[in-house]
């Protein structure tokens, strides 16, 4: 870890405090229950593992490693205690790199005919049946569902008052949180038994949450298959709150039946704790939340002198979480980098306000780099919530947000500045087409003040929030709008808001935006050294005082004073989502600009000395090129 790293520089101009420091284990405890001989009351050596994971997470004390041999452990690991200092850690890690999967579902293996329900194409005597639908039923065994039965309970529970039940479809809201895995894949939760007729690869659950019924793809036989149902909340998480100094490395989590936050309780959990080491592990298909990393409610109380954060997340892949990937709620000294966070939102409850790829509330000096966020459904990549102070996201690859209204949403931020550099902001499609649904879904109170009625979709999205910095960022393909900003004057109450003034565009290269690269809600902002590719006529707006000002590059300088050396550039380009490539045609050079005072590096965290070109890639030539963009650096 380089001591001045200058991608690590935060916009106060110091440095991310790094804490890591080389771990001593002065003990090691095996686990494996592959073992034959592998039992819970064995001393844990080598020669004697123990079964399970959560009896070594009772006895590990500060400076043992826990070596987790591989194999399926369907259990909830929940550590008694943590560690007492960087050097003297607890770790839970897979043993010379083998698979290790914790998984909060049972398989199942008793089936009969489902009988005594409606499943039919239609209703009353002359409903049409289709002989070929096969339909069984599971009986949940209450051994295997003692304590939390998922399918008794449905997604939303807490904080639902922030809901507005008329704008939106409540049906995924109340669901079961309960899932059903065929041979790893999901089914599809229906709410009624006669639906079941009409999808297959679907389940339905009775009132009393006892009985589960299922319609196998192709109406196969479940025989002959696995049949996973959830059954536990989280995979990994303490008892105990305010835990530190916890390695968590190499383990896959799997199938956690969480609710829909708030609170914020992922499959892996840090439990309002701090100094947490999360890296190299595989979080799949948690019903709602990956990872939370602070304080789960804004009602729950602190710990004197303990703040949430300070934890590390790293080279981590978090896949296809209901509503949240990495939740952070009043957390500090964040470092979350190279992590690969993709299938975020498949729930679609972005309107209980949780959701994104990673939704944080009150971050302050932290460092978001290096992450791949791709394929969020209806919900952001990155949702910085609230009182966010002195944080920089850099080289980060933000790829498809699938009627998403935005990739960056940044929010009642005003007393300290935030610094969003050299990241591919790309392919944002929007959501909320007024022409397509009957009501407009969202707030009917500060959600849609100022938001225009046609189709949105932004790079990034600003709201209530002053000095934002935005610096050599690619921000393209997005269908309104590259960048975006509105004040919502009630909010600015208790330093919940701002008025979306002092806010720095430099050296960005906009591409294809759909109506506008740059949309202000007022003049009170800086925009200098920007490049402009591919846009409509009026791509730069300013929209107070009015009448909205819809401006080109040449009245943007005359009248508003932004851009004096900026340009229009003739460029080409494409992004492959797949293997996260980037092909470029420069079809001319573009300009040398004056290069931020505060960032000196490009995507690739190379340092970058005098001017350069606009965008976060330096050293564009007027040919087609292809380049590799995944910003994620290799394990060292």
């Amino acid at each position: 870890m380089l001591k001045n790293d200058p991608t690590a520089k935060l916009p106060n101009g110091q440095y991310f405090e790094f804490w890591e420091k080389p771990q001593v284990y002065d003990r090691e405890i095996h686990v494996d229950n592959k073992n034959p001989i592998a039992s819970d009351s064995n001393d844990g050596s080598e020669k004697y593992p123990l079964k399970t994971i959560n009896a070594a997470a009772q006895i590990a004390t500060p400076g043992t490693r826990v070596l987790i041999h591989g194999g399926v452990y369907r259990e909830t690991v929940h550590p008694a205690r943590g560690g007492e200092s960087p050097e003297r850690m607890i770790s839970y890690e897979a043993y010379n790199g083998e698979e290790v999967i914790i998984k909060a579902s049972v398989e199942v293996k008793d089936f009969k005919p489902s009988v005594g329900w409606r499943i039919s194409r239609g209703w009353g005597p002359f409903a049409a049946k289709d002989e070929n639908i096969k339909v069984w039923e599971i009986e949940l065994n209450p051994e295997d569902f003692k304590g939390y039965n998922p399918f008794c309970a449905v997604n939303i529970l807490h904080d639902r008052l922030y809901i507005e039940y008329d704008k939106t479809d409540m049906t995924t809201y109340l669901n079961r949180r309960g899932m059903v895995f065929v041979d790893g894949k999901p089914m599809k939760q229906v709410q009624v038994p006669y639906q079941l007729a009409l999808n297959d690869n679907t389940y339905w659950v009775e009132a009393n949450g006892q009985k589960v019924h299922i319609r196998l793809p192709g109406d196969d036989d479940p025989r002959n298959h696995v049949i996973e149902l959830t059954n536990r909340e989280q995979c990994f998480a303490p008892k105990v709150p305010f835990l530190g100094y916890i390695k968590v490395k190499g383990l896959t989590l799997a199938h956690a039946a969480t609710g829909a936050p708030v609170p914020q309780r992922g499959s892996l959990s840090c439990y309002r704790g701090h100094h947490w080491i999360i890296e190299d592990c595989i979080i799949d298909w948690s019903n709602a939340t990956g990872i939370d990393v602070g304080n789960e409610c804004w009602h729950h109380s602190f710990e004197e002198g303990h703040i949430p954060g300070h934890t590390v997340v790293r080279r981590n892949i978090i896949k296809d979480a209901g509503v949240c990937g990495l939740a952070g709620m009043f957390v500090e000294n964040m470092l979350i980098e190279d992590n690969l966070i993709v299938g975020t939102g498949w729930q679609r409850m972005e309107l209980s306000w949780e959701a994104g790829g990673i939704k944080v509330h009150n971050s302050r000096n932290s460092l978001y780099r290096r992450n791949v966020i791709k394929d969020c459904y209806g919900c952001d990549a990155l949702w910085m919530d609230v009182g966010n102070m002195n944080n920089r996201v850099t080289s980060n690859l933000f790829l498809n947000g699938w009627n998403s209204r935005e990739h960056i949403f940044i929010e009642c931020s005003r007393d300290a500045e935030n610094l969003i550099d050299n990241n591919i902001i790309w392919n944002v499609e929007g959501r909320y087409n007024k022409d397509e649904l009957k009501r407009e879904p969202g707030s009917s109170g500060w959600y849609k003040t100022m938001e225009l009625p046609t189709k949105n979709g932004y790079g990034i999205y600003l709201e209530g929030t002053d000095r934002l910095r935005i610096v050599n960022n690619l921000i393209g393909k997005c269908h309104k709008s590259g960048f975006y900003a509105k004040v919502v004057a009630f909010r600015i109450d208790r330093r919940r808001g701002g008025t979306s003034r002092e806010n720095k565009f430099f050296n960005n290269l906009f591409y294809d935006c759909g109506e506008a690269a740059i949309i202000l809600p007022n003049e009170h902002n800086k925009a200098e050294g920007n490049a402009y590719g591919k846009m409509p006529g009026g791509y730069l707006r300013v929209m107070y005082p009015e009448p909205e000002m819809c401006l080109d590059l040449d009245t943007w300088q005359e009248f508003c004073g932004f851009d004096l050396t900026g340009c229009n550039c003739d460029v080409d380009i494409d992004i492959n989502s797949d293997d996260l490539t980037m092909e470029v045609t420069l079809k001319k050079e573009m300009p040398l600009v004056d290069a931020d005072e505060k960032v000196d590096t490009d995507y690739f965290g190379n340092v970058v000395e005098g001017r350069r070109i606009a965008g976060p890639i330096t050293g564009l030539k007027t040919e087609k090129i292809v380049i590799n963009i995944d910003p994620r650096k290799k394990a060292e």
